[in-house]
């Protein structure tokens, strides 16, 4: 079976080469331009490959994908931790054989209250090439608090492989809502992204294709900010600077279509890969993955801000 984008495979070769708005409000908050990236160095990076970040709400755990060696098999999920804000990055920890298997594991993105982390694998028992599972905590301090993974069956994932999931939940979108890609049938092209509605049984219902934000390229990992309203994603869609680049997208309210992405340019985009983007709670800090000269691996994490 031909696996999807986010499986090893597609991983190794590419590269290398998720204060609330209401629906009232028509003003979003406006933000500087993105700094000139940094590169999180080598405590967090190693010299293969490190991708897929995810920052917790409090902004004191770094989860990444990594196949370094110390791990499970092909890319586990890791996280590195911090007491403050201001403090550096710890050495990253490997989750466990819970959350890690044999198998691929990776580009992990968590629920707002931080109880659920969705994360992308393509191991044994999903419904084809790589899904989506999910892992459940009942402490949100605890990094190594997960449950046993779950996969999220066939209302979400197919036979053609889905990945990069992120999960809007809050009081103007209402019912919860998981954003992913996927390359199944039927779409523009390439990795299209889709959106599933929490059903009351907690199963998530047929997905919808966001047709705004797919193109005939690859679009992956919609990183949507917490109140619904701007999307980060990478894709080699026509306009790319590079490979891969970064781009965003907004809209007034979460009843609203998104507008055309647009390419955050140069200063954050190179002339090769800038992957798996990640927006930090309070919506300054953009994580993502490049393969950029000058790292210290085939592929590092780095992080650019904005303020207000």
């Amino acid at each position: 079976m031909k696996r999807n984008i986010y499986s090893i495979n597609f991983a190794l070769t590419v590269l290398l080469g998720l204060g609330l708005v209401t629906h009232h409000a028509a003003a979003q908050a406006k933000f500087s331009d993105w700094s000139a990236p940094i590169n999180l160095g080598p405590i967090v990076n190693s010299a293969f490959n490190d991708i897929g970040p995810a920052i917790s709400r409090d902004g004191l755990s770094l989860y990444l994908g990594s196949n370094r060696p110390g791990g499970s098999g092909g890319l586990d999920i890791w996280v590195s931790q911090r007491a403050r804000v201001e403090d550096p990055w710890g050495p990253p920890t490997n989750l466990g054989p819970i959350v890690n298997t044999p198998s691929t594991e990776s580009v992990p993105a968590f629920s707002r209250d931080g109880h659920w982390m969705f994360f992308n694998s393509d191991r044994p028992g999903g419904v084809g090439g790589t899904d989506i599972w999910v892992s459940w905590r009942s402490h949100t301090h605890d990094d190594f608090g997960w449950q046993p993974p779950v996969n999220l069956g066939p209302g979400v994932n197919s036979a053609s492989g889905d990945a990069g999931a992120t999960y809007l939940e809050n009081e103007d979108a209402g019912t919860p809502l998981l954003f992913f890609g996927s390359g199944r049938p039927g779409g523009a092209g390439g990795g299209d992204f889709y959106v599933s509605a929490l059903a009351a049984d907690g199963s998530f219902g047929p997905p919808t294709r966001v047709a705004e934000l797919s193109s005939p390229q690859d679009d992956m990992r919609p990183a949507i900010r917490f109140d619904g309203l701007e999307v980060v994603l990478f894709s080699n869609r026509l306009g790319s600077l590079g490979l891969r680049d970064l781009w965003a997208s907004e809209r007034e309210t979460v009843f609203d279509t998104w507008s055309p992405p647009e390419n955050l340019g140069a200063v954050v985009n190179s002339a090769s890969n800038e992957l798996t983007p990640y927006l930090s709670s309070d919506r300054r800090v953009l994580y993502f993955a490049s393969d950029r000269p000058g790292g210290f691996g085939a592929v590092d994490l780095y992080v650019t801000t904005r303020d207000r």
